[in-house]
This record gives structure tokens, sequence and C-alpha cells, in this order.
């Protein structure tokens, strides 16, 4: 998710929260920000709010005396209580080396799934940037007295490649906004879909032949989708994979804000 998003709406927000009781419909990458300020209202003392509004502010925890600007000091203390808070919100603290079965690899906001099965390989790749959303409501409605504006999920575009020997049977899959939002047979509850599918020999390139999953035969359609199955790859080890994305995504949110309050501390 766009890390400027996060913040654009930041002080609006609060100060409509305090200063008006009517509610307000939230939608799109706004999502973390708004989750993010409902907690913060709870939990923040009124005196904090109003340093979004660039009033002056006097750190006497010893954490900005490396900051040498006032929108330094406001920026570095205002992190050191999103870190503290963030850190609060984690429902896991350290990610899984294993998912049944695949290995799980992770670098950088890259993640890799890989096992091996008799003469194959299953690899399943993703990456965790732009792809938090809501979960449960297009739009949702925030007020002070109500300020749970639900859950955050990473839901990424991902691979599984089947590679036997020199040969590599790929797919490129999504997750469904609505069960059975895609594929051929709407009476399946799939979570996810298929949106591309290639097969090629060596390297990848752009001269290998893709071809999209929703113009495919309907019965062809369903018979990949329980190849997939077979390979591992089902509705619950999609609910899992969601559930691994989202815990690293957010493990990455709060590292990159670590090192942004080192960054503008000088540390």
């Amino acid at each position: 998710m766009n890390g400027i998003v996060r913040n654009t709406l930041r002080c609006s927000v609060i100060k409509n929260l305090f200063s008006s009781s009517t509610s307000t419909g939230i939608t799109g990458n706004s999502l973390r920000t708004l989750w993010n300020v409902s907690r913060h209202a709870q939990i923040t003392p009124l005196a904090t709010v109003k340093s979004f509004r660039h009033e002056h502010i006097s750190c006497n925890c010893g954490c900005c005396r490396s900051a040498h600007t006032k929108a330094e000091k406001e920026l570095v203390e205002f992190l050191a209580e999103e870190i503290i808070a963030e850190k609060k919100a984690q429902k896991l603290k350290t990610i899984p080396t294993e998912l049944d079965g695949f290995k799980v690899s992770l670098n950088g906001a890259d993640v890799t799934l890989e096992k091996q099965q008799n003469n194959e390989t299953v690899r399943i790749s993703f990456n965790i940037n732009h792809t938090v959303d809501s979960d449960p409501e297009p739009e949702i409605e925030m007020t002070s007295d109500n300020p749970d504006i639900g859950d955050m999920k990473s839901k990424p575009t991902f691979t599984i490649d089947v590679i036997r020997g020199n040969q590599t049977l790929g797919f490129t899959c999504s997750f469904n906004n609505e069960p059975g939002a895609s594929g051929a047979n709407e009476n399946y509850n799939d979570i996810f879909g298929i949106d591309e599918i290639t097969l090629y020999t060596g390297e990848h390139s752009d001269k290998v032949y893709a071809v999209a999953g929703e113009i495919i035969d309907g019965y062809l359609y369903d018979l990949l989708m329980n190849y997939l199955e077979e390979k591992g790859v089902s509705n619950e080890f999609a609910e899992k994979l969601v559930e691994l994305s989202t815990n690293y995504e957010h493990t990455a949110y709060v590292s990159l804000l670590e090192g942004l309050s080192n960054f503008t501390a000088g540390k």
C-alpha cells in the first residue's frame, strides 16, 4: 500500500473526530490510517493530538535530542507512540518458517514458499507491497463512539510454479473480492482465482505465451483449480497465505516506522 496514503488524511481525520459527531464513510487505501487514528483516539491524550496542528512540542523523553528542527521533533515524537501502538496490535511476533509443508523464505518484500513433491517442485511467490485492503466492508463508518473499523488484510497477487525438469507450468492468481467472483462456475466459493496460465521450457521471458484464466473453457478452469488443490493450494491454504502475508506486511511496516524514527532522529 502506498506509504504516502497512510498519512495524508491523518490531520483532517483527527480534527473531525473530536470536533464533529457525524460519521465518515471510509474506503480504499486510507483504511489503515483511520484504523490507527481510531486507536489513538482511545489512548492518546488531547495534548498529543494537538501536536498534529504543528504546535510547539517539549519532549522530555530523550528521543528527540538528536532531532534538530521542529518538524523532526514532531515526527520523532509521533513515531515513538505509533510504534508502540503498532507493536501492541501485532497478532504474530515471528513469521513461521514452514506453512503446510511449504518452506517459507523471506527477502525484503518478497516471500517464497516451496516444497518438493514426487519428481517436481511447487513454488509460490508474492510481494507484500501495496497489498493491504479492507477486509469486511467496502464502506465503513467510524465515529468517536464506534472507532473499530475492522481488520486489515494483505491479499497479494501470487504466482504458482509447478516445476518438472526443465519445464514450468505457471499460474498467476489473485484473491476474489467475493466468493465465486471469478472462474467459470459461480457455485464454487473459491477465495482466489486463476488470472493467467503459461507453460514454458527453461527461463521465462516476455516471448512466452500466456492465456487469461477468464477466457479458457469453464470445465478446464475447474479442472485446473482441482489440480492446484492437489498440489496443496486449496481454499484453506489460501486463507493461511493471507494470514502469513498480513503478519509479515505488518512486521515490515513496524520496521519501516522504526527505521524512519532512527533516520529522522539522526541515529
